[in-house]
């Protein structure tokens, strides 16, 4: 069988959104400390690692094809994929493996600069195999609230295109859950050195994002014209949000900044996941103005209800997940001159679908994460102690550090694998004097 446009479309779309995963690496090393930014970009990469043999031997047999109860595929239907071997399919299996890659790591950044790594490894293929890949099915792969499902068969088609519920809301409510049972930061709200240490990086990993946000929605368009009409609303939504975003940031605190417009972009992106096929442009930008002020409203609730959320994950995945899912049931357009949002005089059955859709989501979600979360944190725990927390994460959990000053601020990672004690640890000799030089070189300056 020869390959086709539509075949490397895919490919390349899966490519984007593979890239997707080490540029939120990025987004959330930037807005953390310094000495926690390796453990945000090891914990999306490793992620990669996990999920990717994960979804080979079971997680894609789990999300698709033969049902259980509607909940959840075979996990040994494709066990390793041999049974794809020599079909289109394995294409397919590939794109949506680096969705479930990307999804799981959207979590990490609720729980910043106070997570054991090796917690967070048990965590992935945990919440993989019971929260993703069910949901997964559910929506996209012949479950419950696919076409001809049980729950559609009641409530209505739910719109979901490209993983509002699936992806955004399921993250998003799970960084909740996951942040109150691993708790607050130290000095959460008080402490100053809470603010991102490193902004280009915060930019240039939402730049990395939008660009792999369009094989992220368009990866699956089946034609000219559905591709064409994604595409603009993937560009035109986050550029709303970004504007109301910024906005929202002058009108409340009198300043429009870099981190509100890197994180204006990526709500409006959120935004339009569920609905990229589904809504006219205009009806994009109006969506991305709504889901810009909500985030930038909802990730203010965390000071006001003491939860932790470190990198705004709530706020925004959450926040704009929701937005954008029930957004459909005003806004989506007719198929066929049948259906359609209220806007366009389809009734309430879009609206009540995307409703049912969002509660099975949060329970699910919220349910199977708290059960996972506890279990971990009761015992092996999921935080690290007082002591790795202050002195930071990347020492404490691996040895190493994002940014070396010559002698004056050694990684405790060498060369030969030898690694030195955080707490013992001293300056070298040599250190030592080039100090005393810097010193004397401030003084007489």
């Amino acid at each position: 069988m020869e390959i086709t446009a539509a075949n490397v479309w895919m490919m390349v779309s899966a490519a984007l959104v593979l890239l997707m995963t080490p540029a939120l690496g990025l987004f959330y090393g930037g807005m953390t400390r310094a000495k926690a930014s390796l453990n945000m970009v090891m914990m999306s990469f490793v992620s990669a690692g996990i999920v990717g043999v994960v979804w080979v031997l079971w997680g894609y047999s789990m999300s698709t094809g033969e049902g259980i109860l509607g909940l959840f595929g075979n996990p040994f239907a494709s066990f390793g994929l041999n049974g794809l071997m020599g079909t289109p399919e394995l294409i397919k299996a590939g794109f949506a493996g680096t969705f479930a890659i990307l999804t799981v790591a959207l979590i990490s950044g609720a729980i910043a600069d106070r997570a054991k790594f090796t917690a967070w490894v048990v965590f992935v293929p945990l919440w993989i195999t019971s929260v993703y890949c069910p949901l997964a099915f559910m929506i996209w792969g012949g479950g419950l609230m696919s076409q001809g499902g049980a729950v559609t068969a009641v409530f209505g088609q739910v719109i979901d295109f490209a993983g509002g519920a699936v992806v955004e809301i399921s993250s998003g409510i799970a960084a909740l859950v996951l942040a109150l049972i691993v708790g607050k930061r130290h000095g959460f709200g008080k402490d100053p050195g809470h603010r991102p240490h490193n902004v280009p990086f915060i930019m240039l990993g939402a730049g990395l994002l939008w660009f792999g946000w369009f094989g992220f929605n368009a990866g699956a368009a089946t034609t000219a014209e559905q591709a064409g009409l994604i595409w603009v609303n993937t560009l035109v939504t986050p550029c709303a949000a970004m504007l109301s975003w910024l906005l929202t940031e002058k009108v409340r605190h009198g300043h429009p900044t870099s981190l509100g417009a890197a994180s204006g972009a990526v709500a409006g992106l959120v935004a339009i996941t569920p609905s990229c096929a589904n809504i006219s442009p205009l009806a994009a930008v109006g969506l991305g103005l709504v889901s810009g002020v909500a985030s930038a409203l909802f990730v203010e609730l965390k000071f006001k209800y003491g939860y932790d959320d470190s990198l705004d994950v709530v706020g925004v995945h959450l926040g704009s997940g929701l937005v954008g899912t029930l957004a459909l049931g005003f806004i989506a357009l007719p198929v066929d001159g049948q259906g359609g949002g209220l806007f366009y005089g389809g009734g309430l059955q879009q609206l009540i679908a995307q409703t049912v859709a969002v509660l099975i989501t949060l329970t699910l979600s919220g349910l199977m994460t708290a059960i996972i979360g506890v279990g971990i944190h009761k015992t092996i725990g999921f935080r690290v102690s007082h002591g790795d927390e202050v002195a930071g994460v990347d020492r404490s959990e691996h040895a190493e550090s994002a940014y070396e000053f010559g002698g004056l601020a050694p990684s405790q990672f060498h060369p030969q694998r030898q690694h030195i004690d955080a707490a013992t640890s001293v300056l070298p000799e040599e250190a030592l004097e080039d100090a005393d030089d810097l010193r004397r070189v401030a003084t007489s300056v």
